[in-house]
């Protein structure tokens, strides 16, 4: 069999059943990669600060709300092209794909829900990097149930009073805006959009962490914050609105995990290829080529079910629970092969001369972010069986 794919690890040539446009996509973010983050990325990780000096280039190759229309900022990609995207940031870093992703879905909500007057306001910024965004759900005591949130809001003199905080949200400590749900009587959830400076307003950054070392990731706190009429995003009494908004960026994990997987993968490819040891080089081996097959195949299923997911999103025919399978899947997938990798590689696997123990880290971080795998086996246990084992 003769594979014409560019990557050692494309073992079914799913690059054949690309089109020119997004194959081009994919090349430009991955040489934008390598030539501005591969050399910084380990020192930036260790040192956890995210390198603020790679957001204007990433908003100029499109990488801020890729898929939203020219008027606000985007492309017009599809989402094949915007999951190739995130494979190629991940395969960096998480925190690349992070910001990305959460930039995106920042945009995607004020794309959906905002009047004319926010869209013009705040996406052309967003897309050109010259305001970072965050996105406000998750809590100190309600990660996976956003039902029990306690961030609450009254109104009161035209105006909207908000108290409580966020936990665990990308870019808190560095965003300029973000978008806040929260809930008020009669279970009566909303959406607004906080600038920094407003009344009551504060964030705070995660220190020791040892996972997302290299993106910002903090909290945002509201005291009695004050938040104007016309920074009301959304009112709803449904929660189907605020995990439709969650789509965007778990397709984008399910795509950044197989980006790390890949990229495992081919450092463990290359290292056997050069490592020599009993005389022999290590890929001669029969447990060292088992290893190298067993990566490939998992990493081969991955590439089908995203390439197949992202049909199904650009008919706009992919369900909840076609994502939660794709989250749950590849980033499983990804925690194996970073392993197999590593255990190749062997003392090399844990120095920073190589990204193994980077994306391990980081894949620890994936397993519970933007929805645990438990919660995503219980959506699509509902799914198959009409029985909900949440509640």
């Amino acid at each position: 069999m003769k594979n014409n794919s560019l990557d050692s690890s494309d073992f079914y040539d799913i690059n054949s059943l690309l089109k020119e446009e997004q194959i081009l996509i994919r090349d430009s973010i991955r040489a934008w990669v390598k030539d501005n983050v591969s050399n910084i990325i380990e020192d930036a990780a260790l040192d956890s600060k995210f390198p603020k000096h790679l957001i204007k280039g990433l908003a100029e190759l499109g990488g801020f709300g890729g898929f939203l229309p020219i008027k606000y900022g985007g492309a017009e990609i599809d989402f094949m092209s915007y999951g190739l995207m995130m494979q190629e940031l991940e395969r960096g870093d998480s925190s690349l794909r992070v910001l990305s992703s959460v930039q995106s879905l920042v945009m995607s909500n004020i794309y959906k829900f905002g009047n004319e007057d926010q869209k013009l306001k705040y996406l052309n910024k967003l897309a050109s990097g010259e305001m970072i965004g965050s996105f406000g759900m998750s809590e100190p005591n309600h990660g996976s149930d956003p039902f029990s949130m306690k961030t609450n809001f009254k109104e009161k003199n035209g105006s909207f009073i908000v108290n409580g905080s966020k936990m665990w949200i990308g870019h808190a400590p560095i965003c300029d805006v973000a978008v806040v749900w929260a809930k008020g009587e009669n279970n009566k959830l909303a959406g607004f959009i906080v600038e920094r400076g407003m009344e009551g307003f504060s964030t705070a950054k995660i220190q020791k962490k040892w996972s997302f070392r290299a993106s910002e990731t903090g909290e945002l706190i509201f005291h009695n914050m004050v938040v104007p009429k016309e920074n009301l995003l959304h009112m709803t009494d449904n929660m189907g609105d605020l995990y439709d908004r969650l789509n965007i960026g778990r397709f984008g994990v399910a795509w950044g995990s197989l980006g790390i997987a890949i990229e495992c993968y081919e450092v463990a490819l290359n290292y056997a290829n050069e490592r020599e040891q009993f005389g022999k080089k290590i890929n001669s081996y029969q447990l060292i080529q088992k290893k190298l097959v067993d990566m490939l195949t998992k990493i081969t299923r991955s590439q089908v079910l995203v390439w197949r997911l992202s049909l199904l999103l650009d008919e706009d025919r992919a369900t909840h629970e076609q994502i939660s399978l794709a989250k749950r899947a590849n980033v499983k997938m990804a925690c194996e092969v970073a392993r197999i990798s590593r255990s190749i590689l062997g003392g090399m696997g844990i120095t920073g001369e190589y990204p193994i123990m980077r994306h391990i880290n980081n894949l620890e971080a994936l397993v519970t972010y933007q929805g645990t795998e438990e919660i995503h086996t219980l959506i699509i246990g509902k799914k198959i069986t009409g029985i909900s084992a949440i509640r």
